[in-house]
């Protein structure tokens, strides 16, 4: 399988090059991601724990669905993709778009657009992606994260203090 080409962009996040996952990653080249938080009914977070597979960050919990923005795509196109890809989750509503984490050491050097929505299952785990997933109190995530910080992507880490404790509270939006 032929390795992954990124988007090398700028401290703007404007496109100024293409280069390989690998390269992008070795130098510390700035890029794109997308991360989703899904959230059930009873107000929830489905969290996944990476593959220990995973050549960044494996063995640790992360958001519902993430990955890296292809050559050209635009970072919602990217959402729908992850969480399909992922977790099984056809979207058929618009992903509740959050913010935007700028690129920096916890995102691995990536722009971030974060985004929500809701959802009751059931979820296909990737295998070959996700070690196990599993439904979450907002406040089972806080203290744990308190607890143990090392438990998680560093990522996830900045978007769940970001989210703060209103945002942690379900979605607006129904997959």
């Amino acid at each position: 399988m032929p390795e992954e080409i990124f988007d090398v962009v700028n401290e703007r996040d404007e496109v100024i090059d293409r280069r390989p996952r690998s390269e992008v990653h070795r130098l510390g080249l700035k890029h794109r991601a997308t991360h989703v938080l899904v959230f059930n009914s009873r107000g929830e977070v489905f969290l996944q724990k990476r593959s220990m597979q995973k050549d960044r960050q494996p063995g640790l919990w992360d958001s519902s669905a993430s990955g890296h923005v292809n050559v050209g795509e635009d970072y919602e196109a990217c959402a729908i993709r992850e969480l399909r890809e992922e977790i099984g989750l056809a979207v058929t509503q618009p992903l509740e778009r959050l913010f935007k984490l700028d690129a920096c050491e916890e995102t691995d050097q990536e722009f971030t657009w974060v985004y929500r929505c809701r959802h009751d299952g059931p979820l296909e785990l990737n295998e070959e992606e996700i070690e196990r997933g599993r439904w979450f109190a907002p406040a089972e995530v806080t203290h744990w994260m308190t607890e143990r910080p090392q438990d998680f992507a560093g990522a996830l880490a900045l978007i769940w203090n970001r989210l703060g404790k209103e945002g942690r509270e379900g979605s607006k939006s129904v997959a």
